[in-house]
């Protein structure tokens, strides 16, 4: 079966969606059976076992200071359409049985126009990495929406699609060899070894409440906030951080190799966005044996169970007191987190469903 994957990251950015397509791609390669081709703006990369095509967009930085209208609800629909245009012709000569996105309108509508082997369109996958509004919002562009099969990547966005459209609830996984416990790499990401630290790793925009989480560390003595990630919030995230938190904030961007060694360099994960689909970084950080604590919402109880710390995450203060009373338990057993994960999220699992997916839909044409 030959499936086709694009998104405009790939290869380029390592973010949850990214790194979720590149680890699927990966797998089905992996399994037998598969012809996987990712496409991306990225280059091809040493090692993998699937094909990639490199396509060319402007990236969304450019435009965070273009105007913003529908479709163009933002930087990301600006990049995803100069993506669009570029992937018109790096997959014109692909014929694929399946195609598989997470960006919608302009990638998915260039995948619903192409023809398999048999001149049909194949059959289109959406996966809910950044959301489900467009399975059911109908205004603007969201009313042209269509998918053969829908990935839904939380229980919640199941239940609320799964009579609409074909639906299959399938979570992300984790790469469970490389996001492992193992010793701490502070020296090498220039962070003390001699203070307790707390991590955050996301996007800076609105919704991931990067600000909050500096207000919370703040209010504690001695506590560094390390922050890896960057975006349209950068300069209003670093102006407070260096008026709260003088001294005691770092703010970096990482490769994805470089990703385990900075969950495995802190003491606690926080991780306060009230919306996500998933959230790759929750199990990430806990599959490396670091202590989790989110937002309390029906997700995180679905994915982190009683294996983390959850809260009403609006409240500087009582973030604070839940961070200081964690600061100073006895560490959790690492591998125990760990396992917990690989049980669940490893990605030979999640690619095994994927793969019966992906059969069934070929079953139903």
């Amino acid at each position: 079966m030959k499936v086709l994957i694009a998104l405009p990251g790939l290869h380029s950015i390592h973010r949850g969606a990214e790194v979720a397509f590149e680890s699927l791609a990966q797998k089905l390669s992996e399994l037998g059976g598969f012809e996987v081709t990712l496409a991306g703006a990225g280059v091809p990369i040493s090692g993998r076992s699937y094909r990639f095509l490199h396509t060319p967009m402007i990236s969304r930085e450019r435009f965070e200071k273009f105007p913003k209208f529908p479709p163009f609800r933002s930087e990301i629909r600006w990049e995803e359409m100069t993506f669009a245009w570029a992937l018109r012709r790096s997959v014109r000569s692909e014929r694929p049985d399946v195609t598989v996105t997470c960006s919608y309108p302009f990638v998915s509508w260039t995948m619903r126009s192409m023809k398999n082997s048999q001149g049909k369109r194949p059959q289109h996958v959406f996966v809910t990495q950044n959301g489900d509004h467009a399975a059911y919002r109908t205004n603007s562009e969201f009313r042209w929406f269509h998918c053969d099969g829908l990935v839904c990547t939380n229980p919640g966005f199941h239940e609320a699609h799964k009579r609409e459209w074909n639906s299959k609830l399938i979570p992300n996984g984790v790469d469970v060899s490389r996001f492992s416990p193992g010793v701490n790499a502070r020296a090498e990401l220039g962070l003390p070894a001699d203070k307790k630290i707390v991590l955050m790793a996301s996007a800076l925009i609105p919704s991931k409440n990067v600000s909050v989480g500096v207000r919370a560390v703040s209010v504690i003595k001695d506590v560094i906030l390390a922050v890896a990630g960057d975006g349209p919030c950068r300069d209003e995230v670093d102006a407070l951080a260096n008026e709260l938190l003088p001294g005691r904030f770092v703010r970096m961007s990482l490769s994805p190799d470089q990703m385990p060694a900075f969950y495995r360099s802190g003491d606690v994960f926080l991780h306060l966005s009230k919306d996500e689909s998933f959230g790759n970084v929750y199990i990430e950080a806990m599959a490396c044996g670091t202590p989790v604590v989110a937002h309390d919402y029906s997700t995180t109880h679905w994915i982190l169970g009683s294996h983390a710390t959850l809260l009403e995450s609006s409240e500087p203060l009582s973030i604070a007191a839940v961070l200081q009373d964690l600061l100073k338990r006895p560490p959790r057993e690492k591998d125990a987190l760990h396992e917990a994960v690989a049980e669940r999220f490893s990605w030979d699992v999640i690619a095994s469903e994927y793969a019966s997916f992906f059969h069934d839909l070929e079953e139903q044409k």
